[in-house]
């Protein structure tokens, strides 16, 4: 069975809490786990939640403020004591390059794991692992705005078919002819026709997520939410504080919401959020006033799945992970 799920690491700004860790997120995806944003602490974080360094596929990173990156140094310690096999690779902004090669070499250690930069310079399609070239999906980042450069992220799947249960049934098929056909495209069935795919599926929609961290509203953050299934985004902000916000090149919870809204998002998080609000329930209060559908004020350690497929029905398609946060609504 497939797991699609968001862990959350951290969810403060700039300065942690008692509560809340700086910033850090794992989004399971079949067999790809890509950590985005490590704060400072990701690391204890990761083992709170049961996250290992051997389940990271990729690290992708918005930006080089520290609460965004400073766990990477620790987070690639972990990956070279662990002795993770695979290759993994580090997205982000080229103009942190610097920042980047600093935290990978911020200590004595000895290097074990594989990393390998990819340094962004245009918006558009991030380059696959060389050990993972076909993952399913299509990751793609646009540059944000921000008081320095910063870039969101989005996963798409590609759409495909399920196949009906009913009609498979209707025509007699189950067990391992099933899997014949899925691969051959058509079988024969008991009766002697000839069954395709077209005869027993159905369109099966791909499934999408994008996570966007500091900015102000610009047109790649719009595009990025466009349509998808789950939105991280950062709301540091409440709207009485706008001009903070937009000094620092932050989204309030409302203009966070108005996007989601806007852009049909199945499920919203929030996330990024400032030190000077004690009670989260406002975040959700204001985010209510534009948007009425799921919504997560995130919390550390919290699970988020990935929205079932629209329309989806019990089927041979696979299903999203039962785990989910207690500060969903």
């Amino acid at each position: 069975m497939s797991r699609r799920e968001l862990v959350v690491l951290g969810t403060a700004s700039m300065v942690p809490t008692r509560t809340r860790n700086h910033n850090g997120y794992v989004l399971f995806w079949d067999d790809e786990a890509i950590l985005f944003d490590p704060g400072e602490g990701t690391q204890r974080q990761m083992t709170l939640a049961g996250v290992s360094a051997t389940d990271l596929t990729r690290i992708a990173i918005t930006h080089l403020h520290g609460d965004h990156s400073l766990g990477l140094a620790g987070v690639a310690q972990r990956i070279s004591g662990d002795a993770v096999p695979h290759t993994i690779p580090v997205s982000y902004p080229a103009s942190g390059q610097r920042w980047i090669e600093h935290l990978l070499d911020a200590s004595a250690y000895h290097r074990q794991g594989r990393t390998t930069l990819q340094p962004l310079t245009t918006d558009g399609p991030v380059p696959p692992s060389p050990d993972r070239p076909d993952p399913g999906f299509t990751l793609r980042s646009a540059r944000l705005d921000h008081t320095l450069d910063a870039v969101g992220y989005r996963l798409d799947e590609p759409g495909g078919t399920s196949l009906d249960p009913e009609a498979l049934a209707a025509h007699g098929l189950a067990g391992p002819v099933v899997g014949r056909l899925q691969r051959d495209g058509a079988v024969q069935a008991p009766d002697g026709r000839t069954v395709t795919l077209d005869d027993v599926g159905r369109p099966r929609p791909g499934q999408s997520f994008a996570f966007v961290m500091d900015t102000r509203l610009c047109d790649a953050v719009h595009d990025l939410a466009a349509g998808v299934d789950l939105l991280v985004i950062e709301s540091t902000f409440l709207d009485r504080d706008l001009d903070q916000a937009e000094r620092w090149g932050h989204l309030t919870a409302f203009q966070a919401a108005k996007v989601a809204a806007d852009a049909g998002v199945r499920h919203l998080v929030l996330t990024h959020f400032s030190q000077r609000y004690a009670d989260p329930g406002e975040f959700e209060r204001e985010a209510r006033t534009v948007f009425d559908g799921a919504l997560t004020v995130a919390a550390d350690l919290d699970r988020v799945p990935v929205p079932r497929r629209s329309g989806h029905r019990s089927s041979t398609s696979t299903s999203s992970p039962s785990r989910t946060s207690n500060r969903t609504s």
